[in-house]
């Protein structure tokens, strides 16, 4: 085996690298090119990236469990959810612990709905979150129309834009699910069966794994991490308006698609969702540089997620067989492990 050989069966196992290289390239080229860019940008763009990796992490349980999966709810999760925690908070710290569980039971209460349109209805996922996202949409409203002003909770805002040493604390809190989502998808039967029931629902149910309560969970997942995101970025920017979760419908698509988790289900990987994070935080970073318009942005974007998409569809076309995870990847069957 020569070294070209063993690199692409490496990158094949660890597919986070491309995003990885990618964030290199770029940060080099805007730092050659503008001479703006420094170790405090670059901490400005991470603490960016942070606020993505979070709704990231829950976009990537729902697409590791298959047949095409995404949550199209979590924008609408993220305004809604910063809209109560502003009514419920009401700009103090004694009000914290009740607006964070307030959101915490926003997504759940949105998890289980979704759980329950496409689990127990069957109804496909894209469709029954698209519905969900629209009457979260009409509850925001009515949320909008009930604050009459912007206080946000001092410790909640040092949570969100606050830095120890120079370094975010939101960084450190997005490293850390990070970290623990990889030890869920490497190291446990939750991550081992998420995985068996993404590759293949047909033979996970003849394993006798129980596919409707592990979807479900997925789903709850993503909502609840959508909801606390939604509450810290609220914080972060000090208020809440409409359609203020909408750029991370795309872009937590993205991130973990990007990031080397396969669109079809059955592999994915934390670190390489933190990773394309940082690197789509980085163009609409040169796309503001260049001074493209919001419209041409998002069109940019969506070429950037077409692209990978149709590239992640070929590959699955021209490589069946699952590959062997490490470093955050789930991809071993739970029915394997079992026999």
């Amino acid at each position: 085996m020569n070294a070209l050989t063993a690199f692409s069966l490496w990158t094949q196992r660890n597919r986070w690298i491309w995003a990885a290289i990618g964030v290199l390239l770029l940060w080099l080229v805007l730092s050659i090119v503008t001479n703006r860019f420094s170790l405090s940008s670059l901490s400005g763009i991470i603490l960016s990236a942070s606020f993505l990796t979070i709704v990231g992490i829950g976009q990537m349980f729902v697409v590791t469990t298959g047949r095409g999966n995404i949550d199209l709810s979590v924008a609408s999760v993220i305004t809604l959810s910063a809209f109560v925690a502003l009514l419920t908070i009401k700009g103090q710290d004694a009000n914290l612990a009740i607006g964070g569980a307030a959101a915490i039971l926003l997504g759940l209460a949105v998890g289980a709905l979704n759980s329950l349109l496409v689990v127990v209805l069957g109804i496909p996922a894209i469709i029954a979150t698209l519905a969900t996202g629209y009457v979260l949409a009409t509850a925001t409203l009515l949320s909008n129309r009930a604050i009459s002003g912007f206080s946000v909770s001092p410790a909640l805002k040092y949570l969100a834009s606050g830095r120890i040493s120079g370094v975010p604390i939101m960084a450190v809190i997005a490293i850390s699910g990070v970290a623990a989502t990889s030890f869920v998808l490497r190291y446990t039967v939750f991550g081992q069966l998420l995985s068996a029931v993404g590759q293949n629902r047909t033979a996970a149910r003849l394993a006798a794994i129980r596919t409707g309560p592990v979807i479900a969970s997925a789903f709850i997942i993503s909502s609840v991490l959508a909801s606390l995101n939604g509450l810290l970025l609220g914080a972060y920017i000090g208020g809440a308006f409409l359609e203020m979760g909408q750029p991370y419908l795309l872009q937590s698509i993205a991130a973990v698609v990007l990031g080397g988790t396969l669109i079809f289900g059955g592999s994915a990987t934390a670190v390489g969702t933190l990773f394309a994070s940082i690197l789509l935080i980085l163009i609409v970073t040169t796309m503001q540089i260049i001074g493209l318009p919001p419209g041409a942005q998002d069109i940019v974007q969506g070429v950037v997620v077409i692209f990978v998409l149709a590239l992640a569809g070929r590959q699955a076309m021209t490589r069946r067989a699952p590959v062997e995870p490490t470093d955050g990847d789930a991809a071993m069957s739970a029915g394997d492990r079992q026999s």
